[in-house]
Protein backbone atom coordinates (compact mmCIF):
# COMPACT_ATOMS: atom_id res chain seq x y z
CA UNK A 1 0.00 0.00 0.00
CA UNK A 2 1.53 3.31 -1.20
CA UNK A 3 1.41 6.81 1.31
CA UNK A 4 -0.78 7.90 -1.12
CA UNK A 5 -3.26 4.93 -0.97
CA UNK A 6 -2.61 5.17 3.41
CA UNK A 7 -4.24 8.56 3.23
CA UNK A 8 -0.67 10.01 3.76
CA UNK A 9 -0.27 11.72 0.21
CA UNK A 10 -0.27 15.05 -0.97
CA UNK A 11 -3.14 16.99 1.49
CA UNK A 12 -6.59 17.19 -0.68
CA UNK A 13 -8.91 19.38 -1.31
CA UNK A 14 -10.91 19.76 2.26
CA UNK A 15 -7.72 18.68 4.06
CA UNK A 16 -7.69 19.38 7.42
CA UNK A 17 -4.27 20.91 9.15
CA UNK A 18 -3.67 21.79 12.90
CA UNK A 19 -0.53 24.22 13.78
CA UNK A 20 0.04 24.38 16.98
CA UNK A 21 2.13 28.08 17.51
CA UNK A 22 1.70 31.54 16.56
CA UNK A 23 4.89 32.64 16.31
CA UNK A 24 6.83 33.01 12.59
CA UNK A 25 7.15 29.75 12.23
CA UNK A 26 3.42 28.38 12.43
CA UNK A 27 1.75 31.55 10.97
CA UNK A 28 4.41 31.44 7.73
CA UNK A 29 3.18 27.26 7.53
CA UNK A 30 -0.71 28.56 7.58
CA UNK A 31 0.15 31.56 5.15
CA UNK A 32 1.50 28.73 3.22
CA UNK A 33 -0.54 26.43 3.37
CA UNK A 34 -4.10 28.33 2.51
CA UNK A 35 -2.10 30.70 -0.28
CA UNK A 36 -0.52 27.62 -2.21
CA UNK A 37 -3.22 25.15 -1.71
CA UNK A 38 -5.97 27.62 -3.44
CA UNK A 39 -3.41 27.47 -6.45
CA UNK A 40 -3.56 24.13 -6.72
CA UNK A 41 -7.34 23.71 -6.47
CA UNK A 42 -7.51 22.83 -2.95
CA UNK A 43 -9.63 24.47 -0.21
CA UNK A 44 -7.62 23.76 3.38
CA UNK A 45 -9.20 24.15 6.46
CA UNK A 46 -5.97 25.21 8.53
CA UNK A 47 -6.49 25.83 12.29
CA UNK A 48 -3.78 27.71 14.35
CA UNK A 49 -3.95 27.17 18.15
CA UNK A 50 -2.00 29.87 20.09
CA UNK A 51 -3.06 30.66 23.66
CA UNK A 52 -1.11 34.20 23.64
CA UNK A 53 -2.59 37.24 22.72
CA UNK A 54 -0.40 39.29 20.88
CA UNK A 55 -2.57 42.38 20.17
CA UNK A 56 -2.40 44.54 22.85
CA UNK A 57 1.17 43.42 23.93
CA UNK A 58 -0.49 40.95 26.77
CA UNK A 59 2.34 38.50 25.87
CA UNK A 60 5.34 37.86 24.53
CA UNK A 61 7.91 35.89 22.43
CA UNK A 62 11.26 36.36 24.10
CA UNK A 63 13.32 37.53 21.12
CA UNK A 64 15.70 40.55 20.03
CA UNK A 65 13.70 40.97 17.29
CA UNK A 66 15.73 41.51 14.52
CA UNK A 67 14.76 40.83 10.44
CA UNK A 68 17.91 39.69 8.63
CA UNK A 69 17.86 39.03 4.72
CA UNK A 70 16.34 37.14 3.25
CA UNK A 71 12.75 37.82 5.18
CA UNK A 72 11.15 40.92 3.01
CA UNK A 73 11.92 38.24 -0.30
CA UNK A 74 10.49 35.57 1.84
CA UNK A 75 7.59 37.15 3.07
CA UNK A 76 6.65 38.96 -0.15
CA UNK A 77 7.28 36.66 -2.58
CA UNK A 78 6.81 33.67 -1.20
CA UNK A 79 3.63 34.33 1.51
CA UNK A 80 2.42 37.28 -0.38
CA UNK A 81 2.44 39.36 2.80
CA UNK A 82 3.96 42.87 2.17
CA UNK A 83 7.07 43.63 4.81
CA UNK A 84 6.03 45.66 7.79
CA UNK A 85 8.23 48.91 7.47
CA UNK A 86 6.15 50.48 10.10
CA UNK A 87 6.83 47.99 12.30
CA UNK A 88 10.60 48.81 11.77
CA UNK A 89 12.23 50.45 14.88
CA UNK A 90 15.96 50.91 14.18
CA UNK A 91 18.01 49.32 11.10
CA UNK A 92 21.11 47.39 12.03
CA UNK A 93 23.96 48.34 9.96
CA UNK A 94 27.03 46.48 11.34
CA UNK A 95 28.53 44.75 14.62
CA UNK A 96 30.92 45.81 17.08
CA UNK A 97 32.71 42.69 18.26
CA UNK A 98 33.81 42.96 21.90
CA UNK A 99 35.95 39.96 23.65
CA UNK A 100 37.82 40.71 27.02
CA UNK A 101 40.36 43.53 25.89
CA UNK A 102 39.54 44.20 22.18
CA UNK A 103 36.45 45.25 20.04
CA UNK A 104 36.37 45.29 16.37
CA UNK A 105 33.48 46.98 13.83
CA UNK A 106 32.42 44.12 11.80
CA UNK A 107 30.07 45.70 8.45
CA UNK A 108 29.60 43.30 5.26
CA UNK A 109 31.95 44.37 2.44
CA UNK A 110 30.35 46.30 -0.26
CA UNK A 111 28.53 43.89 -3.07
CA UNK A 112 26.93 44.75 -6.18
CA UNK A 113 24.06 42.80 -5.22
CA UNK A 114 21.24 43.85 -6.85
CA UNK A 115 17.61 44.17 -5.13
CA UNK A 116 16.62 45.01 -1.53
CA UNK A 117 15.55 47.92 0.18
CA UNK A 118 17.96 50.91 1.41
CA UNK A 119 17.72 51.19 5.50
CA UNK A 120 16.16 54.98 4.36
CA UNK A 121 13.10 52.87 3.24
CA UNK A 122 13.01 51.09 6.41
CA UNK A 123 13.47 47.81 5.05
CA UNK A 124 16.68 45.16 4.95
CA UNK A 125 18.67 44.56 2.14
CA UNK A 126 21.76 46.55 0.73
CA UNK A 127 22.25 50.09 1.96
CA UNK A 128 23.69 52.71 -0.30
CA UNK A 129 27.30 50.87 -0.30
CA UNK A 130 25.83 47.46 -1.46
CA UNK A 131 26.15 46.11 2.28
CA UNK A 132 23.79 44.09 4.03
CA UNK A 133 21.06 45.73 6.34
CA UNK A 134 18.26 44.37 8.89
CA UNK A 135 15.65 45.81 10.66
CA UNK A 136 14.75 45.55 14.52
CA UNK A 137 11.58 45.54 15.85
CA UNK A 138 9.79 44.47 18.41
CA UNK A 139 9.14 41.03 18.51
CA UNK A 140 5.35 41.08 20.09
CA UNK A 141 4.53 43.55 16.97
CA UNK A 142 5.45 41.45 14.63
CA UNK A 143 3.67 38.29 15.85
CA UNK A 144 0.57 40.18 15.76
CA UNK A 145 0.96 41.57 12.55
CA UNK A 146 1.69 37.95 11.13
CA UNK A 147 -1.17 36.35 12.73
CA UNK A 148 -3.48 39.01 11.62
CA UNK A 149 -1.91 38.29 8.27
CA UNK A 150 -2.85 34.47 8.97
CA UNK A 151 -6.72 35.61 9.27
CA UNK A 152 -6.56 37.50 6.85
CA UNK A 153 -6.09 34.58 4.49
CA UNK A 154 -8.75 32.19 5.93
CA UNK A 155 -6.72 30.63 8.52
CA UNK A 156 -8.92 30.02 12.05
CA UNK A 157 -7.21 31.40 15.26
CA UNK A 158 -8.35 29.22 17.60
CA UNK A 159 -6.86 30.88 20.98
CA UNK A 160 -6.25 27.79 23.30
CA UNK A 161 -3.88 25.67 25.15
CA UNK A 162 -3.06 22.19 23.72
CA UNK A 163 -3.69 19.55 26.15
CA UNK A 164 -3.23 16.26 24.31
CA UNK A 165 -2.69 14.63 20.84
CA UNK A 166 -4.10 11.43 20.32
CA UNK A 167 -2.93 9.55 16.82
CA UNK A 168 -5.38 7.17 15.15
CA UNK A 169 -4.53 6.09 11.85
CA UNK A 170 -6.49 7.79 9.73
CA UNK A 171 -6.52 11.14 11.33
CA UNK A 172 -4.92 13.03 14.37
CA UNK A 173 -7.36 14.69 17.08
CA UNK A 174 -5.87 17.58 19.31
CA UNK A 175 -7.04 17.88 22.52
CA UNK A 176 -7.84 21.63 23.81
CA UNK A 177 -9.11 23.48 26.60
CA UNK A 178 -11.51 25.29 24.06
CA UNK A 179 -12.47 22.06 21.90
CA UNK A 180 -11.04 19.37 20.33
CA UNK A 181 -9.73 19.05 16.27
CA UNK A 182 -9.80 16.53 14.39
CA UNK A 183 -7.25 16.76 11.55
CA UNK A 184 -5.27 15.26 8.81
CA UNK A 185 -2.04 16.49 9.64
CA UNK A 186 -0.62 18.21 12.40
CA UNK A 187 2.66 20.94 12.70
CA UNK A 188 4.06 21.61 16.18
CA UNK A 189 5.27 25.38 16.24
CA UNK A 190 5.45 25.76 19.69
CA UNK A 191 8.80 26.69 19.57
CA UNK A 192 10.54 25.37 23.33
CA UNK A 193 6.96 25.34 25.19
CA UNK A 194 7.48 22.59 27.75
CA UNK A 195 4.15 21.44 27.95
CA UNK A 196 3.32 20.90 24.49
CA UNK A 197 7.07 18.90 24.22
CA UNK A 198 5.83 17.09 26.72
CA UNK A 199 2.39 16.01 24.97
CA UNK A 200 4.46 15.70 21.66
CA UNK A 201 7.32 13.47 23.70
CA UNK A 202 4.38 11.15 24.82
CA UNK A 203 2.25 10.81 21.60
CA UNK A 204 5.30 10.34 19.03
CA UNK A 205 8.40 10.20 20.61
CA UNK A 206 9.46 13.45 19.98
CA UNK A 207 12.58 14.90 21.76
CA UNK A 208 12.66 18.91 21.97
CA UNK A 209 16.52 19.92 20.99
CA UNK A 210 18.86 20.67 23.14
CA UNK A 211 18.86 24.19 25.28
CA UNK A 212 20.93 27.24 26.40
CA UNK A 213 19.24 29.60 29.05
CA UNK A 214 18.83 32.90 28.17
CA UNK A 215 18.21 36.42 29.63
CA UNK A 216 16.42 39.43 28.21
CA UNK A 217 15.97 42.79 29.54
CA UNK A 218 15.69 46.55 28.05
CA UNK A 219 16.44 50.18 28.99
CA UNK A 220 15.58 53.04 27.57
CA UNK A 221 18.76 55.98 27.09
CA UNK A 222 16.90 58.51 26.30
CA UNK A 223 16.88 60.21 22.69
CA UNK A 224 20.40 61.28 23.40
CA UNK A 225 21.61 57.98 24.67
CA UNK A 226 20.17 56.56 21.20
CA UNK A 227 22.33 58.69 18.88
CA UNK A 228 25.57 58.26 21.11
CA UNK A 229 24.76 54.27 20.67
CA UNK A 230 24.08 54.25 17.06
CA UNK A 231 22.40 51.74 14.56
CA UNK A 232 25.01 48.56 15.39
CA UNK A 233 24.11 45.39 17.61
CA UNK A 234 27.09 44.93 19.93
CA UNK A 235 27.99 41.40 20.58
CA UNK A 236 30.02 40.20 23.57
CA UNK A 237 31.96 37.13 24.55
CA UNK A 238 33.10 37.37 27.62
CA UNK A 239 35.35 35.00 29.34
CA UNK A 240 32.46 34.40 32.30
CA UNK A 241 32.44 30.34 31.98
CA UNK A 242 28.35 30.14 32.08
CA UNK A 243 28.11 33.11 29.57
CA UNK A 244 28.09 32.10 25.86
CA UNK A 245 27.75 35.68 24.56
CA UNK A 246 26.04 38.70 24.90
CA UNK A 247 24.20 41.22 22.66
CA UNK A 248 23.00 44.95 23.11
CA UNK A 249 20.26 45.87 20.01
CA UNK A 250 18.85 48.93 19.31
CA UNK A 251 15.35 48.90 19.15
CA UNK A 252 14.88 53.09 18.08
CA UNK A 253 13.61 54.62 21.49
CA UNK A 254 15.71 51.27 23.91
CA UNK A 255 18.32 49.00 24.18
CA UNK A 256 17.28 45.32 24.20
CA UNK A 257 19.81 43.07 26.36
CA UNK A 258 20.39 39.90 25.85
CA UNK A 259 22.58 36.60 27.07
CA UNK A 260 22.38 33.22 26.54
CA UNK A 261 24.54 30.82 28.19
CA UNK A 262 23.98 27.68 31.10
CA UNK A 263 22.13 28.23 33.94
CA UNK A 264 21.48 31.60 33.74
CA UNK A 265 20.63 33.82 36.51
CA UNK A 266 20.14 37.48 37.44
CA UNK A 267 23.36 37.81 39.10
CA UNK A 268 24.95 36.87 36.10
CA UNK A 269 23.28 39.63 34.10
CA UNK A 270 24.00 42.11 37.39
CA UNK A 271 27.29 41.45 36.83
CA UNK A 272 27.36 41.74 32.79
CA UNK A 273 25.72 45.24 32.99
CA UNK A 274 28.37 46.29 35.72
CA UNK A 275 31.53 45.14 33.44
CA UNK A 276 33.40 48.75 32.30
CA UNK A 277 33.12 47.39 28.99
CA UNK A 278 29.47 47.29 28.96
CA UNK A 279 29.26 50.41 31.03
CA UNK A 280 31.44 52.28 28.35
CA UNK A 281 28.69 51.29 25.64
CA UNK A 282 25.82 52.03 27.37
CA UNK A 283 24.92 55.06 27.80
CA UNK A 284 23.48 56.48 31.20
CA UNK A 285 22.96 53.09 32.75
CA UNK A 286 22.90 54.88 35.84
CA UNK A 287 19.35 56.69 34.50
CA UNK A 288 17.27 53.43 34.13
CA UNK A 289 13.96 53.74 34.88
CA UNK A 290 13.51 57.84 34.69
CA UNK A 291 12.00 57.07 30.85
CA UNK A 292 10.22 53.75 31.42
CA UNK A 293 9.75 52.38 34.98
CA UNK A 294 9.94 48.63 33.33
CA UNK A 295 13.85 49.34 32.50
CA UNK A 296 16.27 46.30 33.14
CA UNK A 297 13.15 44.32 34.42
CA UNK A 298 15.20 40.67 33.55
CA UNK A 299 12.98 38.08 31.85
CA UNK A 300 14.13 34.21 30.87
CA UNK A 301 13.76 32.06 28.26
CA UNK A 302 15.57 29.20 26.30
CA UNK A 303 16.40 28.62 22.45
CA UNK A 304 18.04 25.47 20.77
CA UNK A 305 21.45 24.77 19.86
CA UNK A 306 20.91 21.69 18.24
CA UNK A 307 18.77 19.84 16.19
CA UNK A 308 15.45 17.88 17.99
CA UNK A 309 15.01 14.28 17.99
CA UNK A 310 12.49 12.67 16.08
CA UNK A 311 10.48 15.64 14.65
CA UNK A 312 9.26 14.19 11.71
CA UNK A 313 6.52 11.21 11.29
CA UNK A 314 3.35 10.16 9.99
CA UNK A 315 1.00 12.95 10.25
CA UNK A 316 3.30 15.43 11.89
CA UNK A 317 5.79 17.88 11.31
CA UNK A 318 7.73 20.32 13.65
CA UNK A 319 8.85 23.63 12.59
CA UNK A 320 11.31 26.40 13.94
CA UNK A 321 12.83 26.01 17.03
CA UNK A 322 10.51 22.69 18.01
CA UNK A 323 12.80 21.29 15.43
CA UNK A 324 16.07 23.32 16.27
CA UNK A 325 15.94 24.25 13.02
CA UNK A 326 18.27 27.40 13.92
CA UNK A 327 22.24 28.62 13.46
CA UNK A 328 24.59 28.02 16.17
CA UNK A 329 24.28 31.50 18.33
CA UNK A 330 20.48 31.80 16.88
CA UNK A 331 21.35 33.76 13.89
CA UNK A 332 18.87 34.76 11.34
CA UNK A 333 15.73 33.41 13.66
CA UNK A 334 12.89 34.44 12.42
CA UNK A 335 14.09 34.14 8.79
CA UNK A 336 15.03 30.57 9.77
CA UNK A 337 11.83 29.74 11.54
CA UNK A 338 9.74 31.12 8.29
CA UNK A 339 11.89 29.17 5.49
CA UNK A 340 11.16 25.88 7.86
CA UNK A 341 7.24 27.15 7.93
CA UNK A 342 7.45 27.36 4.05
CA UNK A 343 9.00 24.42 3.42
CA UNK A 344 6.94 22.33 5.66
CA UNK A 345 3.84 23.56 3.83
CA UNK A 346 5.18 22.77 0.32
CA UNK A 347 6.14 19.22 1.60
CA UNK A 348 2.64 18.58 3.18
CA UNK A 349 1.12 20.23 -0.41
CA UNK A 350 3.42 18.31 -2.77
CA UNK A 351 5.28 15.07 -1.24
CA UNK A 352 2.56 14.24 1.24
CA UNK A 353 2.13 13.74 5.17
CA UNK A 354 4.10 10.35 5.53
CA UNK A 355 7.12 9.99 7.74
CA UNK A 356 8.71 9.14 3.96
CA UNK A 357 7.42 12.44 2.90
CA UNK A 358 8.78 14.34 5.27
CA UNK A 359 12.18 13.30 4.61
CA UNK A 360 11.79 15.40 1.90
CA UNK A 361 11.42 18.50 4.11
CA UNK A 362 14.26 17.75 6.25
CA UNK A 363 16.05 17.62 2.63
CA UNK A 364 14.49 21.27 2.32
CA UNK A 365 16.53 22.51 5.42
CA UNK A 366 19.93 20.85 4.37
CA UNK A 367 21.76 23.67 4.55
CA UNK A 368 20.71 24.30 8.48
CA UNK A 369 20.96 20.62 8.93
CA UNK A 370 24.33 20.23 7.78
CA UNK A 371 25.74 23.29 8.97
CA UNK A 372 24.98 22.16 12.52
CA UNK A 373 28.37 20.29 13.00
CA UNK A 374 30.46 23.14 11.65
CA UNK A 375 28.26 26.01 13.48
CA UNK A 376 28.95 23.99 17.06
CA UNK A 377 32.54 23.20 16.25
CA UNK A 378 32.79 27.18 15.64
CA UNK A 379 30.44 27.79 18.58
CA UNK A 380 33.09 25.71 20.89
CA UNK A 381 35.73 27.30 19.51
CA UNK A 382 34.85 30.82 20.29
CA UNK A 383 34.16 29.45 24.04
CA UNK A 384 37.27 28.21 24.50
CA UNK A 385 38.52 30.94 23.00
CA UNK A 386 37.06 33.64 24.87
CA UNK A 387 37.89 32.09 28.37
CA UNK A 388 41.98 31.68 27.26
CA UNK A 389 42.09 35.08 25.78
CA UNK A 390 42.48 34.33 22.49
CA UNK A 391 39.48 35.75 21.23
CA UNK A 392 42.21 38.89 21.84
CA UNK A 393 44.37 37.63 19.44
CA UNK A 394 41.88 37.02 16.50
CA UNK A 395 40.04 40.57 16.85
CA UNK A 396 43.93 41.79 16.82
CA UNK A 397 44.55 39.91 13.52
CA UNK A 398 41.66 40.67 11.91
CA UNK A 399 42.02 44.45 12.14
CA UNK A 400 44.56 43.63 9.66
CA UNK A 401 43.30 41.04 7.95
CA UNK A 402 40.46 41.31 5.29
CA UNK A 403 39.27 37.49 5.35
CA UNK A 404 39.56 37.22 9.06
CA UNK A 405 37.06 40.08 9.39
CA UNK A 406 34.73 39.43 6.83
CA UNK A 407 34.59 35.56 8.84
CA UNK A 408 33.98 37.16 12.20
CA UNK A 409 31.05 39.41 10.45
CA UNK A 410 29.06 36.04 8.66
CA UNK A 411 29.49 34.44 11.84
CA UNK A 412 28.07 36.63 14.16
CA UNK A 413 25.56 37.94 11.10
CA UNK A 414 24.98 34.51 9.54
CA UNK A 415 25.28 36.18 6.44
CA UNK A 416 27.05 32.74 5.24
CA UNK A 417 26.89 29.34 6.28
CA UNK A 418 29.42 28.40 9.33
CA UNK A 419 31.35 25.54 6.64
CA UNK A 420 31.74 28.57 4.34
CA UNK A 421 33.25 30.81 6.77
CA UNK A 422 35.53 28.37 8.14
CA UNK A 423 36.13 26.81 4.73
CA UNK A 424 36.58 30.28 2.15
CA UNK A 425 37.10 32.77 4.23
CA UNK A 426 40.29 31.14 6.70
CA UNK A 427 43.26 30.47 4.50
CA UNK A 428 47.03 30.23 5.33
CA UNK A 429 46.69 34.37 5.35
CA UNK A 430 44.79 33.89 8.48
CA UNK A 431 46.65 31.93 9.88
CA UNK A 432 49.68 33.94 9.81
CA UNK A 433 47.75 36.65 10.68
CA UNK A 434 46.65 35.04 13.71
CA UNK A 435 50.54 34.05 14.26
CA UNK A 436 51.97 37.43 14.00
CA UNK A 437 48.97 38.66 16.79
CA UNK A 438 49.87 36.62 18.72
CA UNK A 439 53.77 36.76 19.02
CA UNK A 440 52.76 40.80 19.66
CA UNK A 441 50.96 39.89 22.64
Amino acid sequence: MTGQDAGLGPLADGGRVAILGGGPAGTATAISLQMNGRLLGRELRVTLVESKQFTGEQHHNLCTGVLAPPIMELLENDLCVPFPYHLSRDTITGFVLHTARRQIILEAEESSAAGGVSPAAGGTGPDAGGRETSVALRRVQFDAYMLEAARQRGVEVLPARVTGLELRGDQVVVYTDSAPLEVDVVVGAFGLDEGAAAIFKQAVGYRPPPALSSLVTKYHPGEAGMLRFGHRIHAFLPPASRIEFAAITPKGNHLTINMAGVDLDSTLMDAFLAAAEVQRNLPDLDKAGQVDANDLRYFKGRFPRGLAGNFTGDRFVMVGDAAGLVRAFKGKGVTSAIQSGIRAAHTILQAGISSAAFQSYRAANGEIINDLIYGQAFRHFAILASRFGLMDVIVAAAERDSNIRQALYDAVSAHRSYRQVLRESLGLSSLAAVISALFKR
